[in-house]
């Protein structure tokens, strides 16, 4: 009898089957290669713009944190400058008072009395000077209440001249409030 084997075209085609089988997974694996570098190129290209974005945002801040400290400053050298207006302002409105004041003393100043040093703190007169007799310290005192620019007046010490210096002087020391007298109604 005759041997006929069946099987060579089992084996082809398991060959053919199996070249196809490794062709179709040839081909998958290009086209995943091929779809993940698409992806990785297509995600590094939306990396860098995010990047240039961020850069971009970056220096935008600093161009605004720049402005605001030059507003920062701009505010601060404003604010001293309203102050030095505001002093300015103060010594224009004070200019007149100090010879006010000057004026003052020398009308409250009676006879036999003088002044040898009046010095301002504040808004507290320290005068130092020499009198004749108690009296007339007395009589100052008088004169720098009825004042409208002195308030409460206040003696610190009085004591008799020693020899060589004023003959019969009482140096004196008292301390007065400077005050604003009040406008006189429906006037200036």
């Amino acid at each position: 009898m005759a041997r006929i084997n069946l099987l060579p075209w089992r084996e082809e085609r398991r060959e053919v089957r199996r070249k196809r089988f490794l062709l179709v997974l040839v081909a998958a694996m290009a086209g995943t290669m091929g779809a993940v570098l698409v992806a990785n190129q297509a995600i590094s290209r939306a990396i860098d713009r995010q990047i240039a974005r961020n850069d971009y945002i970056g220096r935008q801040i600093a161009v605004v944190d720049e402005r605001i400290t030059q507003i920062n400053d701009l505010k601060e050298r404003r604010q001293q400058l309203i102050e030095r207006m505001r002093i300015i302002q103060s010594l224009q409105d004070n200019r007149q008072i100090s010879g006010r004041i000057f004026d003052q003393l020398a009308r409250a100043l009676p006879d036999g009395v003088y002044f040898t040093e009046v010095r301002m703190t504040g808004k507290t007169l320290s005068i130092t000077g020499a009198a004749q007799s108690n009296n007339r310290v007395s009589d100052l005192m008088r004169n720098l209440e009825a004042s409208d620019w002195f308030d409460a007046p206040s003696l610190t010490e009085v004591k008799a001249a020693a020899a060589g210096q004023v003959e019969q002087a009482n140096v004196f020391q008292l301390t007065v409030r400077q005050t604003q007298p009040a406008a006189p109604e429906g006037g200036k």
